[in-house]
């Protein structure tokens, strides 16, 4: 994929450089510039690194010096899409140190993470956007939200048939004892939500290096809370589902007034849910439980009977590049019949500009997308296809805005139903 103005170059003083291991202490430093903290930099080279060294770059003055920039990303082999699992870059750990801003750096370790996913045969890219009006003009659409509560102690619940046949367990959380367990069942609930369709934007954590830092629990991280607590439930002895969380104690005059955080929960049907919620709701010497990254139709939120107890705040959380057009589109399913031509433009990634077919029957596999000369009925910068792609948002939605240029009215309701999926998308963990 190439165009005249792609990949942007560096300016001619800087230049890409791939980073090792050896380079940790110039990344954590850059780091540290680039989100500011108060963890000295000896200390965090003491911790687990969640990145695989052959995806990283940074960026440097050709005679040397300090690490101006950088960027990685996350292999994700089998990420979930609607109906399926696609290879996918996870954009991440990109910063620019404040020196060196306003050089067109960003756009060009953009560009060469785009060159890199085309390379691997990675059609799409994802991300977690630290400020959410940076990526859209790198064609990168809001795909996904995510719900963060908070929740009154001993808030009641709709009563759930199986629930009461769970057992629970609460121990100290672990890697060498509750890591397979927690990704097992972090899988399975991703993969049977809504009764076996998936849940798009759920990706495991592929890599050690991922693994180790998942688990890494340093008390710089813990906000005045406990070390990391794990909740289990079991039904004859097998595993249904977890939380892991911490405790924060408070203590006023009127008695306790400690509050649970949740870091990631999941379960695997509505009797596990309820099982896990109702232990973690009431814990002695709490008054409220705080979750986040919970999807928006998280079993949670419809268990509550009161659903004005729990106080709501959503915001995005996946972000999605499509990469590959005809791939990304022909790697997914779609929830209605659809045969429709959509004009895509692209202004980074010109192989993906012009105008696509697709036709496909309801949540079945045999998927056509190919380039076509006929009149486009819906008309997109590459930007919203992305968005509407894991399902989260509607065509429909988009068009309102005027995000989706309509020429065939005719043709909007039913790509809507088509582009969209009965489970909402939403990723456990900040990637």
């Amino acid at each position: 994929m190439t165009s005249t103005s792609f990949p942007r170059a560096l300016p001619d003083d800087l230049h890409h450089v791939r980073l090792s291991a050896d380079d940790l202490p110039a990344v954590l430093e850059l780091d540290t510039w680039t989100f500011p903290g108060t963890v000295p930099v000896e200390e965090l080279a003491g911790w687990p690194f969640p990145l695989t060294w052959e995806r990283t770059w940074g960026v440097q003055g050709t005679g040397g010096g300090p690490l101006l920039a950088m960027h990685g990303s996350y292999p994700f082999g089998a990420f979930p899409v609607p109906g399926g699992t696609l290879a996918v870059s996870g954009l991440t750990w990109v910063g620019v140190h404040p020196q060196a801003r306003r050089r067109g750096i960003l756009s060009a370790m953009i560009d060469r993470h785009l060159t890199d996913c085309v390379e691997r045969g990675e059609s799409v890219s994802a991300l977690f956007a630290a400020e959410a009006a940076i990526y859209g003009r790198f064609g990168y659409g809001s795909a996904a939200d995510d719900v963060k509560v908070t929740v009154p102690r001993k808030a009641d619940l709709h009563d759930v048939p199986g629930s009461a046949e769970h057992t629970v367990r609460i121990e100290l959380a672990d890697q060498a004892r509750h890591g397979t367990i927690v990704e097992q069942l972090h899988r399975e609930a991703g993969a049977q939500a809504g009764g076996g369709l998936g849940r798009p934007g759920w990706p495991t954590r592929e890599t050690p290096e991922l693994q180790a830092a998942f688990w890494s629990d340093p008390p710089a991280w813990r906000n005045g809370g406990e070390s990391l607590r794990i909740l289990l439930v079991e039904r004859d002895g097998r595993p249904r589902g977890y939380a892991l969380f911490r405790r924060k104690s408070n203590w006023e005059d009127a008695g306790p007034r400690g509050s649970v955080h949740v870091r990631e929960v999941a379960a695997l049907d509505a009797a596990a849910a309820h099982a896990l919620w109702s232990r973690l709701l009431d814990l002695d010497h709490m008054a409220t439980v705080h979750a986040g990254l919970l999807a928006p139709d998280d079993a949670l939120l419809g268990l509550l009977v009161d659903s004005r107890a729990a106080q709501r705040r959503l915001t995005d959380n996946v972000w999605v590049r499509l990469v590959d057009v005809a791939g990304a589109l022909g790697g997914r399913r779609y929830a209605g019949d659809v045969d429709v031509t959509i004009a895509v433009h692209d202004g980074r990634l010109e192989a993906n500009t012009g105008t696509w077919r697709v036709r496909a029957r309801a949540f079945e596999g045999d998927v056509q997308v190919e380039r076509t000369q006929e009149p486009a009925a819906l008309a997109m910068d590459v930007r919203e296809l992305g968005a509407a792609y894991l399902g989260g948002r509607t065509l429909t939605a988009l068009a309102a805005t005027g995000l989706v240029e309509v020429r065939d009215p005719a043709a909007l309701a039913a790509a809507s139903t088509a582009f969209s999926w009965p489970v909402a998308p939403v990723s456990s963990w900040v990637f």
